[in-house]
Formats: C-alpha cells, sequence, structure tokens
C-alpha cells in the first residue's frame, strides 16, 4: 500500500513539475523584446503638415503620443512599425521612412513581469507614416479613445515625454526638406 502511495505521489509531483516547466518555457516564449517602434503619421493640409497623435485611454494614464507597439519576434522593425500603424488606427501608410533616431525607456515596475528579468530599458526607433489626405483613424478603444490632426506646434504642447518630443521635432526636420 505505502509502495503504491509513493508511486503515485512520484507520477503526480512528475507531472507537476512537467506542467511547471511548460509553463515556464510558454512564458520565456512569451516576452516581449525590449524593442519597441514610434510612428507619426503625416498627412497635407495644404501646404502645411499635419500630425497624428493620440489619447491613452484614462486607466493607461490619458497622455497623447504617437504610435508605439513592440516588436514581436522575427519582426523587422518596418514590420513593427506598419503592424502599429495599422492596429492602432488602421492606416496602411503610402510610404514609411525611419528617421535615424532612437532613445532607451527605462521598464517601469508595472511592465516588468513582460519581459525576461535581466531588461532594464527599452529601445524605442521612430517612423514617419504617410498616409492619405482625407484619412481618419479608426481607434482601438482598449488603448486611446481620442485623436487628433495637429500642426507641428500643437502636437509638440500635446506630448508628454521628451522623448517623444525630439522624436516629432525630428520627423519635422524630414518634411522640411
Amino acid at each position: 500500500m505505502i509502495k503504491k502511495v509513493l508511486v503515485l505521489v512520484c507520477c503526480i509531483t512528475y507531472n507537476l513539475l512537467e506542467v511547471v516547466k511548460i509553463r515556464l518555457e510558454h512564458e520565456v516564449v512569451n516576452m516581449r523584446l525590449p524593442i519597441q517602434v514610434l510612428v507619426y503619421p503625416v498627412r497635407r493640409a495644404g501646404s502645411s503638415w499635419q500630425y497624428l497623435v493620440l489619447r491613452r485611454i484614462s486607466r493607461r494614464e490619458g497622455f497623447w503620443q504617437g504610435i508605439t507597439g513592440a516588436v514581436k519576434e522575427g519582426e523587422t522593425l518596418d514590420e513593427a512599425a506598419r503592424r502599429e500603424l495599422f492596429e492602432e488606427t488602421g492606416f496602411v501608410p503610402l510610404t514609411l521612412k525611419r528617421i535615424d533616431y532612437s532613445y532607451s525607456i527605462p521598464v517601469k515596475d508595472e511592465w516588468k513581469y513582460m519581459y525576461a528579468s535581466d531588461i532594464k530599458e527599452i529601445t524605442e526607433y521612430v517612423f514617419l507614416a504617410y498616409v492619405g489626405a482625407e484619412t481618419e483613424p479608426v481607434l482601438d478603444p482598449g488603448e486611446h479613445d481620442h485623436y487628433k490632426w495637429c500642426t507641428y506646434h500643437e502636437a509638440v504642447t500635446l506630448l508628454r515625454w521628451p522623448e517623444n518630443k525630439e522624436a516629432l521635432k525630428r520627423c519635422a526636420a524630414l518634411l522640411e526638406l
């Protein structure tokens, strides 16, 4: 009887360890890469440019930003920028340009569970996306609750983070060429 109980305990323990192992492997595979993209959609308004900024929903701090998101495993930066632009606005860019600017942001405590334990910062790469003049975004209500097409000065005033402002400045400089 004791032998049967021990065998049963061993089997249960083995199965639990296998479940934990599978779960850990799954979690490691599903960890986010510490790489993001920031995309500023632009369109022509007469002889000037308009920049699209989106407002995060209130439970995500309610700040204004461009389109941002993580790069997925096996995805190039350009592919991630196109995917994020489409997911967050429904836009397919007429042209997408990577800007010669990137920066790092620290991983906040509330984000740490999404990354491998040794990741302390995320690098964000900047893109400029030309979209049609009459195009309006379709927002994901789980991420954003409002959008605004702005002049450069309006947009830079709305943006919260200094790195986002610098990214927008570099996008604007490229448009002036």
